[in-house]
């Protein structure tokens, strides 16, 4: 669905529903060239699930808590809002806690698969952490029009966050991704990237609890950043939302059983809540499904970039992300040029094609941004 879709984006959605095990498919309006399925891609597919249809960040998610502190600290506290994120947050390849944080999480079963045994050591000393590129945890404003849960229509004070499962999560999906290539030497060039691994049989059910774990894992982390820095400014959350956008999941779809995968894609079945982000200056959005079939009820990310990260270097300067973001009012710790708003599409238009699939609940408008 949507205007303006990448033409290559979308060449891939078609040659993925080529495959045997493919059923259904759809591609959001923030679509663009991803490995094998287009970010922005959804895929339903029988008995099977594909890796690369996952991502390499297995459990990519956003958690949007509303805390119970006065809104008017975006601006009066700035600098102590600022110093919480980059006190209490670690971004970026590599990065860890040190000691290592504690979280149930790590009580789970990592012995699932040989690859999450063999890496567990690495989660825990990543837990709590964040990704590079366009993740982030960032301060706003939460503007609510109508009830929302608890909360009453008003304006909030907002700690929003994106990441995924980190550097386990990229093992995992390495590894799955060449086991599933290997298994499917049949495949063509163009459709290579998509193989698949059958859920009957083991290699597939240890990736599906690799990923479930990854899952968990990535929720973790965001749990775990949302409360050291809610305990650091001394309040909590009374409202909190949160989703993956690269996953896979048993769902019914036209009354059979299938595996829709959605990369970098939010699930939107009828009454379900997500977070959709914007851009380090843009809002984002609290939404609620709609339960739209001709998107496999779902909802895309985010804006969805319209220029790659190499041409956003290309293109732009530190200079100009200052300016971009200093005229918007919003304050960046971090971040790189590559993630510049110029780079991504307007959310607002993302958002304007998507009525159909997803009613706008709350926005949340960034103030103090941290990025790798």
């Amino acid at each position: 669905m949507g205007r303006d879709l990448d033409p290559e984006a979308v060449a891939q959605m078609e040659a993925a529903c080529t495959l045997p095990v493919a059923v259904r498919g759809a591609l959001l309006p923030d679509a663009h060239v991803g490995y094998g399925l287009p970010i922005g891609g959804v895929l339903a597919v029988r008995g099977a699930v594909i890796p690369y249809g996952v991502g390499m960040d297995i459990a990519c998610r956003m958690r949007l808590s509303v805390l119970d502190y006065p809104v008017a600290a975006v601006e009066q506290e700035q600098e102590r809002l600022a110093g919480i994120l980059l006190q209490y947050t670690r971004f970026g390849v590599g990065a860890h806690m040190d000691p290592p944080l504690v979280h149930p999480v790590m009580d789970r079963d990592w012995n699932v698969s040989a690859v999450t045994r063999q890496h567990k050591d690495l989660a825990w000393r990543q837990l709590g952490t964040s990704g590079a590129g366009n993740h982030f945890v960032e301060w706003g404003v939460v503007e609510l029009a109508e009830p929302l849960g608890p909360l009453a229509p008003g304006r909030y004070l907002g700690l929003l966050s994106h990441s995924g499962s980190r550097g386990v999560g990229g093992e995992v999906a390495r590894f799955y991704s060449a086991l599933a290539r290997s298994l499917h030497p049949e495949l063509p060039g163009h459709v290579a990237q998509l193989a698949w691994l059958d859920l009957m049989r083991e290699e597939g059910q240890e990736y599906w609890a690799a990923m479930e774990l990854m899952g968990h894992y990535s929720a973790a982390n965001h749990e775990l950043i949302h409360q050291r820095v809610a305990a650091a400014l001394g309040a909590q959350a009374v409202f909190v939302v949160e989703n993956h956008h690269n996953f896979a999941w048993r769902e019914d779809v036209d009354a059979e059983r299938l595996v829709v995968h959605r990369k970098g894609a939010t699930p939107a079945r009828p009454g379900m809540l997500g977070v959709i982000p914007g851009t380090m200056i843009h809002p984002a959005y609290v939404v609620e499904g709609l339960g739209a079939r001709q998107t496999l009820y779902s909802a895309s990310h985010g804006a969805g970039r319209s220029l790659g990260r190499k041409e956003a270097l290309r293109r732009f300067s530190r200079r100009q992300l200052d300016d971009v973001v200093r005229r918007a009012g919003v304050l960046l710790l971090g971040g790189g040029v590559d993630e510049i708003p110029l780079a991504y599409k307007d959310i607002q238009e993302v958002m304007a094609v998507q009525q159909d699939v997803v009613r706008v609940r709350a926005v949340f408008f960034p103030r103090i941004v941290r990025m790798a």
